[in-house]
């Protein structure tokens, strides 16, 4: 059976958004390591200098270093995306793009020596370790540089989606309910049952285990109080010091479930849930 006309008109105009986002994404890397080869071959020789009395384009440099440019940008593109699907799509942290620019550069290191080596057999010279060595230094300081600008808008939106739009599917039973981390106030589990409770007090029964949300959802947000409930940061309406180094936890939502009404931490998850908190 063939989809509805309107529906066929949704999914084509939804992948001509896509593909024209992707595209521009791509057209602003390019001009990013087009300006970036031209800096850098215009700095690299007194003859390259602008303005000199011996200025030549280097147009031998340019290209060189816009086909390296590509092969750095496809290898970090890789990266991106796995690391995107795997940790970025939770949580954006410094931890975790510090890790990006590591493994990234770690491929570049890995890429560069056998490339190096091949590109010298070429040109018919010897391979000298200590040039090839100070040409990966340089080309993996470049690198640091061009994946910062290539890359850093795409991450800070990245993060401002774990933040705060980030949406999550929550299922149950034939019904779908789709849900951003700012509606949700917490989590909690009865009877074997999880269920949702938004910023008004509406509760949704769902599919998952508590589990497994701790799995999907982002911990800069949400902190699992106890085995029962998982609450977000910004439903904490009140903290209180109690008895044997306790804390209790009052949310801003009204909810009829009592036994969440007011939340008690152990001493032994109280330090991880302040600092979490603050």
């Amino acid at each position: 059976m063939s989809a509805p006309q309107p529906t066929k008109t949704a999914l084509k105009t939804v992948s001509l958004k896509f593909n024209h986002s992707s595209l521009w994404s791509w057209f602003q890397k390019l001009i990013v390591f087009i300006i970036f080869s031209l800096v850098v071959n215009h700095l690299s020789t007194p003859e390259s200098f602008p303005n000199g009395e011996s200025y030549r384009f280097p147009v031998e440099g340019f290209l060189s270093t816009i086909a390296l440019c590509i092969l750095i940008g496809i290898i970090a593109e890789l990266n991106f995306k796995f690391y995107k699907k795997k940790y970025f799509s939770k949580k954006v942290e410094i931890a975790s793009i510090s890790w990006y620019m590591v493994s990234t550069l770690g491929y570049i290191t890995v890429m560069y020596f056998p490339l190096g080596i091949v590109l010298n057999k070429i040109a018919g010279g010897e391979t000298e370790f200590y040039y090839l060595l100070i040409g990966l230094l340089i080309t993996l300081l470049l690198s640091f540089i061009l994946i910062g600008l290539a890359y850093s808008l795409d991450i800070y939106n990245l993060y401002k989606l774990s933040i705060k739009d980030y949406e999550i599917t929550i299922e149950s039973g034939a019904k779908i309910t789709k849900l951003t981390y700012e509606n949700i106030a917490c989590f909690y589990s009865e009877n074997k049952i999880v269920y949702t409770v938004q910023n008004d007090g509406t509760t949704i029964s769902t599919d998952f285990t508590l589990n497994e949300l701790e799995e999907k959802i982002n911990d800069q947000l949400f902190f699992r109080v106890n085995r029962q409930i998982i609450i977000h940061k910004d439903a904490v309406d009140q903290i209180e010091k109690i008895a044997n180094g306790k804390l209790r936890i009052t949310l801003k939502t009204s909810i009829e479930n009592d036994s969440i009404t007011e939340i008690n931490i152990s001493r032994y998850k109280r330090k991880a849930f302040m600092t979490w908190f603050q």
